[in-house]
Order: C-alpha cells, then structure tokens, then sequence
C-alpha cells in the first residue's frame, strides 16, 4: 500500500483558537508515535502562529502572500517539501481566519488531484464565542458589517464537525445557548465542545477526526462580493522588530503591555479587533501575548517567564480599521511601552494592508465522487 498523509485541516474565525487547537493535536500525534507536519497560512509574511508553532518544537511549513484556496500550489508543494523532509503521517493545516469555501477550494480539489497522496479527515471549524454569539443573533453591535459577519456564518455551514471553544471561560447556560445558535444555523451539523487551552473535549475531536466516510464535501453557494467585501474591511498588519536595553526587563511584561495599550487605542478610537498576537523570541525562549475582542481581556496564552536584555518580537493585527491607521497604533503602542522600560526600538518590516479579492486557483461545483 503506498503511504498516504492523513489532511486534518481545522478552520474558524480569526481568533478562535486554532493555533492552540493545532498544538495540541500535533502533541497527541507525536505521542502515539506518529510523524506530523504542520502548515500555517497568512497574507503576510512574520506569521506570530508559525512562530508559536516551531518554538514548540513542531515541523511547521508556512504558505504566505495569500489563502490556501489562492495559493493552492503552494500548499501543495509546502505539504511536499514536508512530506519529502520527515515523511509524516499526519499534516496538520491552519487557513488563514478571514477565508471560507475551502471545502470546494481545498479540500476537494486535494482530493480530486492528489487523492493518492493524502486521505481527508472530517472537517472541524472552531467558533469563538465572543464574536460568534453576537454574529449568530444579529445583534448590530457584532463590532463587525454584515458582509464581515457573513465569512463566519459560511465557515460554520461547509463545517463536518463545530466546535464550541472556550469552554473553560463559559457557564453551561452560555455554552447551551452557543450549542442551540449552531443548531439553528446549521441543523444536522454536529456540535462539541472544546477547550484548546486546556484540552477538555480534545478527546472527543481526535475520536471524529480518525472517521472515514463522507466528509468535506459541503459545497457552499457563496456570494462572492459579499466574501470580498467583507474581507476587504479588516486591516492586515505584520510587524517584525528588535527590542533591547542594557538593564534586563520582563520579556511577558512587555508583550502583554503592547497587546493592552494597542486594545486601550482601538477601543478609543472605536475599532473593533478580530485577533492581536505578540510573540516574544530570545534564545530558545518565547512568550505569546493576545486579545481576541473588544469586550475580552489581554491573554498571556504562552508565558515564556523570561527576564532578558534583547528579543526579537513579532506583532499580528487583524481590526476593523484602516491599515495605515492601524500601523500607526501598533507602532505607538510599541514605542510607548518601550519608553516606559527604557528599551530601544528597531522596527525592521512592517506589512499593513486590506486583503484583496479572494480568486481561488480551483474551485468545485460539486464534491469529488
């Protein structure tokens, strides 16, 4: 039997936990035994996530300049240099968190073109409760349009599995509330809960992954403007800089410190954020700070418990403001911090922009026989 690469593809929205859901797959993988590759996706290059992923020591391919679905050959030929590296079993893949109809886009067309070469798993989209409960009630205040909102709703209806995270953070009458939105969205679909930070429920998704059968196979009918469109009003941003000082400073003080100053800005300013992530890297070290919405708390998701001179820091932003607005408010929001510990600041890139028309490079009308 020639060896075939079992595709776990997990999407949701950005900021619903699929990084920490992809690490925590990859480690019980690693555990039983099994070689796994993991794929990342962006718009840009200095993806935090990617980051985030090797300093755990996971062999992390990287497919950036757009989404899977419009850099297919990419994909594939990042799944290949993987593949021809380590030979894994499993490959992991995180599309980027503003992209949907990757079942038409992705998945069959894996399966039409290189079926011998890899065996598709069940599709799982994460929600995340803060902006998924106020989209799935069309409550206006969703920090989101409706043409942004709409991304959401299409990835929960090509979704084998839903999964309900942050369940550690949630009441049993708020994740029942959830459950019963997902059900009336998308009826027949069906539901778990999860915590990727803890790993609650991680059992019962690794138990739906091992099927076989027909999944990835929902092909949406999309409106593409409306996708594009709502796309179109995020502002993008990946920054890469050094920071160093001649007294040693706390290296998660100053991530979380960037995270919370940029969150004070925009809530100020009335923009609504879909994920900030700082990453921290000194030595083999690494912190990683976050904020997934308005309403929610700065996270220090990694703590890397370092006191340090110089790091390198990587910053990702997806709001719902203009880029070059939002470039400005991470780079004041970095100097501010910097200045408060007395650190010097080397900017070194800086990619802000509007993401531009999804053109996928295959797409089906219907799923693969």
């Amino acid at each position: 039997m020639p060896h075939r690469i079992r595709f776990i593809m997990v999407g949701g929205f950005l900021g619903a936990g699929k990084t920490t859901t992809l690490g925590q797959l990859a480690r019980h993988y690693t555990d039983q035994g099994l070689n796994v590759g993991i794929v990342t996706n962006d718009q840009a290059t200095d993806l935090v996530d990617t980051n985030t992923l090797r300093s755990q020591g996971f062999d992390v391919g990287e497919v950036a300049g757009a989404c899977f679905c419009c850099n297919f050959n990419e994909l594939i030929s990042t799944m290949g240099k993987l593949s021809a590296e380590r030979r894994p079993d499993v490959i992991l893949a995180e599309p980027v968190g503003s992209c949907t109809d990757l079942v038409a886009t992705v998945i069959q067309p894996i399966k039409q073109l290189f079926d011998a070469e890899f065996d598709i798993a069940p599709y799982g989209v994460i929600l995340k409760p803060s902006h998924g409960v106020r989209i799935l009630k069309n409550e206006p205040n969703s920090g989101f349009s409706p043409k942004a909102a709409y991304i959401l709703t299409k990835q929960l209806e090509e979704a084998d599995l839903i999964l309900i995270n942050r369940i550690d953070e949630l009441s049993e009458a708020e994740i029942n509330e959830i459950a019963a939105l997902c059900a009336e969205k998308c009826p027949g679909t069906p539901l778990l809960r999860l915590s990727a930070k803890t790993g609650e429920g991680l059992g019962e998704f690794i138990e739906f992954l091992a099927q076989d059968g027909q999944f990835g196979r929902k092909i949406l009918e999309i409106d593409y403007d409306t996708y594009a469109e709502g796309e179109a009003e995020l502002g993008w941003l990946n920054s890469s800089l050094t920071v160093a000082s001649e007294q040693t400073f706390l290296l998660d003080d100053f991530l979380v410190g960037v995270v919370f100053q940029l969150q004070s800005k925009l809530k100020k300013a009335e923009f609504e954020p879909a994920h900030l992530k700082a990453i921290g890297l000194w030595e083999g070290f690494f912190g990683v700070a976050n904020l997934i919405s308005s309403d929610t708390g700065v996270e220090l998701s990694l703590p890397s418990d370092c006191e340090v001179k110089r790091a390198e820091i990587i910053v990702n932003a997806r709001v719902a403001c203009d880029p070059q607005l939002l470039q400005e408010f991470v780079e004041e929001a970095i100097q501010e911090v910097a200045n408060l510990i007395q650190l010097e600041v080397t900017f070194r890139q800086t990619q802000s922009f509007r993401p531009g028309r999804p053109t996928p490079t295959h797409r089906l009308a219907e799923p693969v026989a």
